[in-house]
């Protein structure tokens, strides 16, 4: 079994968090309020951790990293995996630095499972089953997502209720849970409620939850017409700075992606214009209407947590400054 990382989370007490969905405009701002507040940015972006992997995960640019002292970013090459309690071990690392710096800690980034998981801690469940994982992955291709979804849904309806049917990765490792317990996913997730006691006051003064302390959560709510137009916007502008070029050098490198690498928003549609499968602007319009997808998935995930205020970009200075 997977152990609680809940002691880590301890490190975060001073921690403020600026999240939203991609596109939001979060990088800027939070590199705005580090300079503001005297903080060092950890990023809470599952993707920004992959060298080489630059233009299609929207890392901060070199100029942003030398105002700012940025962390988890460029830490690990593509071919590496890194778990959620992986990463959260190394974040608490990285708060002890830079409170022993005297500085205060800003996370910024939009991966819900770490904005979850840094706020609530991991539940205690089975560990990966790569033979199981892969027969339900191929089950999927050969049957439909909708047919996983309904298998899904008569184990554990909870869950499915909670999922996308086409979200094939998360119905995978439901089923997987499933299979190896025999108990839902939802069961075990149960520990990531909040519980009694918590606190949330008005103004982002103090969040408690499950008996430690942050300081702030804000996640950037921005009209969702707008947000889905700077979307369409920065695909475009990405593929114009060299995103191609990108997933070319990927593709020589001298092992594949790691299956978590490989997720990223865009690669997996870039890679298969490179073997042929589509022209270019068809291309673009299939990652931004995943793009756009994504991002509704990360509203959701922020709305369903009651720790995360969601805020304009005027309001976070207001609440931060």
């Amino acid at each position: 079994m997977e152990q609680e990382v809940l002691g880590s989370v301890g490190a975060f007490c001073r921690a403020l968090i600026l999240s939203g969905p991609t596109a939001s405009g979060k990088t800027q701002l939070g590199l705005e309020i580090a300079e503001r507040l005297n903080a060092e940015i950890v990023s809470m972006d599952s993707m920004s951790l992959y060298r080489g992997m630059d233009i299609g995960t929207a890392k901060p640019t070199r100029e942003a990293r030398w105002r700012v002292r940025h962390h988890l970013i460029d830490v690990l090459d593509p071919w590496e995996s890194a778990s959620v309690a992986w990463w959260l071990e190394q974040a608490a690392r990285c708060c002890e630095e830079i409170e022993s710096r005297g500085k205060r800690i800003l996370f910024v980034g939009g991966t819900p499972l770490y904005l979850k998981a840094l706020l609530r801690g991991l539940f205690d469940g089975p560990p990966a089953n790569p033979e199981l994982r892969q027969r339900l992955t191929q089950e999927g291709e050969r049957d439909g997502c909708q047919a996983l979804h309904q298998r899904l849904a008569e184990v554990d309806p909870v869950s499915a209720s909670r999922l996308h049917p086409h979200d094939v990765r998360r119905i995978v490792r439901a089923l997987e849970v499933w299979e190896v317990t025999r108990r839902p996913i939802s069961a075990w997730q149960q520990q990531w409620e909040p519980r009694g006691g918590s606190r949330i006051e008005d103004g982002g003064s103090k969040i408690e939850d499950r008996g430690w302390p942050v300081d702030r959560c804000l996640w950037l709510d921005v009209p969702r017409q707008e947000l889905y137009a700077r979307i369409n916007g920065r695909v475009r502008e990405m593929m114009a700075n060299g995103w191609l070029e990108e997933a070319r050098r990927l593709r020589q490198l001298p092992k594949p992606l790691s299956r978590e690498a490989s997720q990223a928003l865009g690669y997996k549609e870039i890679f298969a214009h490179l073997e042929g499968q589509g022209d270019l602007e068809q291309t673009i319009q299939e990652i931004q209407t995943r793009s756009r997808n994504f991002a509704k998935r990360q509203i959701s995930w922020f709305r369903h947590l009651p720790e995360c205020r969601p805020v304009n970009r005027e309001l976070t200075f207001r609440l931060w400054g």
